[in-house]
């Protein structure tokens, strides 16, 4: 057999035993075997590299390293899911979607919520070309080479009785293991290297990791549970494209399941939550979707979240530790929030040491006290919280624990402000509250400045060197030298964060500020009401601002708060000032194409698929992947197959490319 052919049988007969080993998890020779036959294909493959393809097994690691990751924008948003905290919320979720498809009865895909990183998957006529992190549900990071060092992810789908569709965008998680991930710490361990905190964390480091040879020593594990854009394939419901993903060589979980009504969900919710410690890898609740896709349009989704599909979150898993003391923080908004030092204690797949006691009332009402035995859960298995104290073991000269009335920072006279039970420093000088306004400016959701962490702020800080947000576009290489573990290579990234951070979009200047109660949701209906003109948001009144759907009167109060302090209209001045520029893509309200929906099918010619949906939605109209009844246009471009097909059964309006570009080009004139 000459080399060409014993290369390609080599790589059908390896793709065919990772799809037994990976997806029906049936293996049919020994790892020796599989790595003999492996070899074998790397050493032709050396001696004959004209014949090297990226589908081939042994590809999974062959780029260099990415000095950065790139931006990838979704073709339809990765939305986040509403939490159901308990069995009524489960069953009160039934009765909407009941009410909503008038109907009593439907099926549900019930399947684990998996603790890792979401990402998502694109395939083009069967091979993996494109992978990315959710990133903020708009945009991602891309992570391609990271990803195709998965074993258990085909480069290559397998050919099936299901035809292959042209462009496939799948959504998964990836997650390690928790034999896998006890491993990795037993070698960090022998090697003198510190603990991963716990299997989440692990898996999202290894997936952003700068050279992919890192990510392939991981043992990363991936399932698919849900779909994107899917063109030259259709699917009238969810287990469909399950079944179909699995044909294809798509690991997905073997523990969902088809359920109907609220007993369903909530008996499937239940039986998963008792067999939770059994399962080889970590999850934290539940997810619950509509099987039927005509239902799924039908019931449309919320800014955030489907309003067919909920996160069914477990009781909080709990453990015994003590206080050992009672620390009092100061937050970037002044608030003296204490937190309870506590002997570290392992609680749903974490070490937890800390836990916040929110105020004085619930101190007083949980009475606790330093000394006590306390039970701490994780509450949604993320925030530690202590659920009470045990009395009958408290040490006999414990005293309650009362809040000084005073900054432990600057000793100013703290207050309290009549509609809420926390005390504030008033002093907005004060450097916990600077520090704490920075490190929030700088976040990954805000200005996202990467490098400039808690321990260089607090040095830029208690040095003066900075004193307002504004002072980090001041900031020279001279000042950043004179900081501890600051190299000259260092200092030139981080200036060169700083000087990309002054890009950036109106609605992210906004959160950064850190107004109170202004989280990223309400600064883009601020964005969207002032159209990213930051003087008329400047020169705002209060009741202008409860004009906007969507906000109501504390938000209000606390913005018009935030523009009268002079400081404030200052620093944000001197940060415009610095070159901080920021970008509206201004939407058409008033024309009659505002609310309708596009569907895109097959190849476009002159634009992607990105900037088509983008016009689509600037004129207020909205890019879906699937057709509906709702569908008012479909712009076929080549080899449009299954989507035109039901387009022309549902009497919806079918446009070419170029008829699609003429309708834009008259809408912009």
């Amino acid at each position: 057999m000459n080399p060409f052919d014993r290369i390609k049988e080599l790589r059908e007969i390896l793709s065919e035993h990772n799809f037994k080993y990976y997806i029906l998890d049936n293996p049919i020779i020994s790892d020796l075997e599989y790595d003999l036959l492996f070899r074998e294909l790397e050493d032709l493959e050396k001696n004959n590299e004209q014949f090297i393809s990226l589908d081939s097994p042994t590809q999974r690691v062959g780029s260099k390293p990415n000095s950065k990751f790139e931006v990838v924008q979704h073709q339809l948003p990765m939305l986040s899911l509403a939490n159901a905290m308990n069995e009524d919320e489960l069953i009160q979720f039934n009765e909407r979607i009941k009410k909503g498809l008038n109907k009593n009865s439907f099926e549900y895909i019930a399947e684990p919520k998996l603790d890792g990183l979401g990402v998502e998957l694109i395939y083009e006529k069967g091979f993996f070309v494109r992978g990315s992190t959710r990133g903020d549900g708009l945009n991602g990071e891309d992570v391609t080479l990271n990803l195709r060092t998965i074993k258990s992810l085909p480069l290559k789908l397998r050919n099936t009785e299901k035809k292959i569709p042209d462009l496939l965008e799948v959504r998964g998680e990836v997650f390690i293991r928790k034999k896998d991930f006890d491993s990795m710490n037993k070698s960090q361990l022998k090697n003198n290297k510190p603990l991963f905190a716990n299997p989440r964390n692990a898996a999202a480091g290894s997936l952003r990791q700068i050279d992919p040879s890192v990510t392939a020593l991981r043992p990363l594990s991936i399932y698919l549970y849900e779909a994107g854009v899917v063109d030259g394939e259709s699917f009238d419901n969810h287990i469909n494209f399950l079944m179909a993903l699995r044909l294809w060589g798509l690991p997905t979980n073997p523990l969902i399941e088809k359920v109907e009504g609220a007993k369903g969900i909530v008996e499937y919710h239940k039986n998963l939550e008792q067999i939770r410690n059994t399962i080889p890898y970590e999850i934290d609740g539940s997810v619950l979707k509509v099987n039927d896709y005509e239902f799924r349009d039908g019931l449309g989704t919320r800014s955030r979240s489907p309003r067919w599909a909920i996160a069914g979150k477990f009781k909080a898993q709990q453990a015994t530790t003590v206080v050992t003391s009672i620390n009092i923080q100061v937050g970037r908004t002044g608030a003296l929030t204490p937190v309870a030092s506590l002997e570290p204690v392992f609680v749903a797949g974490v070490t937890v040491s800390n836990a916040t006691l929110h105020n004085q009332d619930e101190i007083d009402r949980k009475d606790i006290r330093i000394g006590d035995t306390v039970i701490v859960e994780r509450a949604g298995d993320v925030i530690p919280k202590i659920i009470k104290s045990i009395s009958e073991r408290r040490p006999k000269n414990s005293a309650p624990f009362k809040i000084p009335e005073f900054c432990p920072d600057c000793k100013s006279d703290a207050y309290f402000n009549v509609d809420e039970a926390i005390l504030r420093c008033p002093n907005t000088s004060c450097l916990s509250q600077v520090k704490g306004r920075i490190q929030h400016f700088c976040s990954r959701n805000a200005m996202d400045i990467d490098g400039l962490g808690k321990k260089i702020i607090d040095q830029l800080v208690e040095q003066k060197l900075i004193q307002s947000i504004s002072g980090i576009y001041s900031l020279v290489k001279e000042d950043l030298l004179k900081l501890e573990r600051l190299g000259e290579r260092s200092v030139e990234n981080l200036l060169a964060s700083i000087n990309e951070s002054k890009k950036t979009t109106f609605s992210k200047f906004i959160f950064a500020l850190g107004i109170r109660n202004v989280g990223e949701h309400i600064s883009k209906l601020l964005e969207k009401y002032f159209k990213a003109d930051l003087e008329q948001f400047m020169n705002c009144s209060k009741e202008e601002i409860e004009l906007i759907e969507g906000i109501g009167n504390i938000v209000s109060r606390n913005i018009e708060s935030f523009w009268n302090e002079t400081n404030n209209i200052n620093t944000v001045r001197k940060c415009i000032n610095s070159g901080i520029t920021f970008t509206y893509e201004k939407k058409e309200a008033d024309h009659y194409l505002r609310g309708k929906t596009f569907v895109f099918t097959g190849t476009l010619e002159t634009l992607n698929r990105s900037s088509a949906s983008s016009t689509v939605e600037s004129w207020g109209a909205t890019a879906s992947g699937s057709i509906s009844k709702r569908t008012d246009y479909l712009i076929a471009g080549l080899g449009a197959g299954s989507k035109l097909k039901k387009a022309k059964e549902l009497n919806i309006k079918i446009l070419t490319e170029s008829e699609f570009l003429k309708m834009a080009n008259n809408i912009e004139d």
